[in-house]
């Protein structure tokens, strides 16, 4: 293989394999990567672990206004985006607003840095796959360890692609012929490898969503059950079916992927527990971060979303809208203990560390999966077992003396979802899930797109939480409207020059 300087984006984003430094199996390797060719990266056992662990490391430090940075599309940006896309939680300075008022065209940089960085990690896994095979043959690798780094790289290739369609497609429940996004899954590591590639264009969201359960169901057969919570491992496989199968509206396969981890993974006592305690039953796959090698003071989750007077910039609060919600209990644990104020607003207490910034960014945790088979239970119209499940996520973060939900709380069907897709937006605040709901469920119907935000850059006192001021709203948008996808990158267009792929319409 040939080392190539690339020179353009569409060429940058399917850069070259790249190798990590080699280290236990069990905790990602964080340090900077180096291009080396492949028959050098694939010559030895740990040589191949080391390229392995470049493709986490790609996905937690990537491609952003033109260097590597500020966690794309994983280390960071793919909570912030989502949380940002919503209304859930706000957006109190400059850094995020294009985000947060849905102003991106296809210049801006976080569309287009979530684009590039994801292709790069994506390629990066395609590279691994394909030299996987001409190191087992070698006997480089044994045919256990092939496995197992295989069904990492579908598991990496398969986040990634999703990823895209929640943020570059319309839903698969509204019209799964619509525009998907390029499924990538040749390598690009020479010159004349690079038109072939150009020519996988947007297939159909349908298409798209078939590949990826076609990644993750070959991934599941391949990995271990048990393994530390920062590699991929059978059950990482498992959570991310069930999402995927939940925005494809396949309730029974939801309720199947749950049955499979149930005894393996499990909720924790408290709601607190997984964010203190990462090694959890409730933790399935999280990226990891190290004090030399996170997404920085202008990335890091602790950084954006903690309290200043603890160290953080609080770039990102609590919305009021949530916290003065009538559904969200006000003795409940998760305002008490997973938040902190001061006289400015209410701030994520999710990740702590604002000086070393080593919180993980968490991807999977059991707990959606439980509350993804809720809400298929509920549309397959078994109430009982939709309500057991949520109350089991509830129940944890509530003292005693408040009451579970019984059938007698819903008068129908309607009501139970409407009480499941709450309890999401309570649990998964500032773990940037909101987004990805608001785009399923968009597409079915059941929202009208973007409901109202607090005005951005509004909220200046804790007035606005404990008190009855009223809150100043603004940035909704419709299902209907263009900007509810983000466009295509303009360069990747302009470069794809053997076959440009279609823009979003509108853009």
């Amino acid at each position: 293989m040939r080392k190539i300087n690339f020179k353009n984006i569409k060429l940058a984003i399917t850069a070259i394999a790249i190798m990590g430094v080699a280290s236990s199996c069990d905790v990602t390797d964080l340090s900077p990567a180096n291009l080396i060719p492949d028959e050098e990266a694939f010559g030895t056992a740990a040589r191949v672990e080391s390229v392995v662990l470049g493709v986490y490391e790609s996905a937690q430090a990537g491609f952003y206004l033109g260097v590597v940075q500020r966690g794309y599309p994983f280390g960071a940006a793919n909570v912030q985006q989502g949380d940002m896309r919503g209304e859930d939680m706000y957006n109190d300075q400059l850094f995020y607003e294009i985000t947060y008022v849905a102003n991106h065209t296809p210049f801006s940089a976080n569309n287009n840095g979530m684009w590039i960085s994801i292709y790069r990690m994506v390629n990066r896994a395609n590279i691994v796959l394909e030299n996987l095979e001409t190191a087992l043959q070698a006997g480089v690798i044994n045919q256990q360890q092939r496995d197992v780094l295989r069904g990492e790289m579908l598991f990496m290739r398969a986040l990634g692609h999703h990823e895209l369609l929640v943020h570059f497609a319309r839903p698969y429940m509204d019209n799964p012929g619509s525009l998907g996004v390029p499924y990538r899954t040749v390598a690009i590591n020479d010159v004349p490898l690079v038109a072939e590639n150009e020519a996988v264009g947007r297939t159909t969201v349908a298409d798209d969503y078939a590949q990826l359960l076609a990644d993750l169901n070959e991934a599941e057969g391949l990995l271990p059950l048990e393994r530390n919570f920062s590699r991929v491992r059978r059950g990482a496989v498992i959570g991310l079916k069930s999402r995927v199968l939940l925005h494809m509206g396949n309730w029974q396969g939801v309720v199947d992927e749950l049955n499979k981890l149930t005894g393996t993974y499990g909720l924790t006592d408290s709601p607190v527990t997984p964010f203190r305690n990462w090694n959890s039953p409730e933790n399935i796959f999280s990226f990891v971060h190290t004090a030399e090698s996170n997404a920085g003071v202008n990335g890091a989750l602790p950084a954006m979303y903690g309290n200043p007077a603890r160290g953080a910039r609080g770039l990102v609060k609590v919305s009021p809208l949530i916290w003065r919600s009538e559904f969200w209990h006000p003795e409940d644990l998760r305002r008490s203990e997973l938040t902190d104020r001061n006289a400015g607003g209410i701030y994520s207490f999710k990740y702590t560390d604002v000086v070393t910034r080593t919180d993980p960014n968490p991807i999977l945790r059991f707990s959606e999966v439980v509350l993804n088979a809720a809400e298929a239970h509920a549309r397959l119209g078994n109430s009982a077992q939709a309500i057991e499940l949520l109350n089991s996520v509830r129940d944890r973060a509530l003292p005693a003396s408040i009451p579970s939900f019984t059938a007698g709380d819903f008068a129908n069907t309607d009501a139970l979802l409407t009480a499941i897709f709450n309890e999401r937006r309570i649990e998964f605040l500032a773990e940037g899930r909101r987004w990805a709901d608001i785009h399923r469920l968009s597409g079915e119907g059941l929202m009208d797109g973007i409901p109202l935000k607090a005005t951005s850059r509004s909220i200046t006192s804790l007035d606005f939480y404990t008190t009855d001021r009223e809150i100043p709203t603004d940035h909704a948008l419709p299902y209907t409207d263009t900007r509810f996808v983000w466009p295509i990158p303009q360069e990747e267009i302009l470069n794809n020059s053997t076959a440009p792929i279609e823009q979003n319409p509108g853009y």
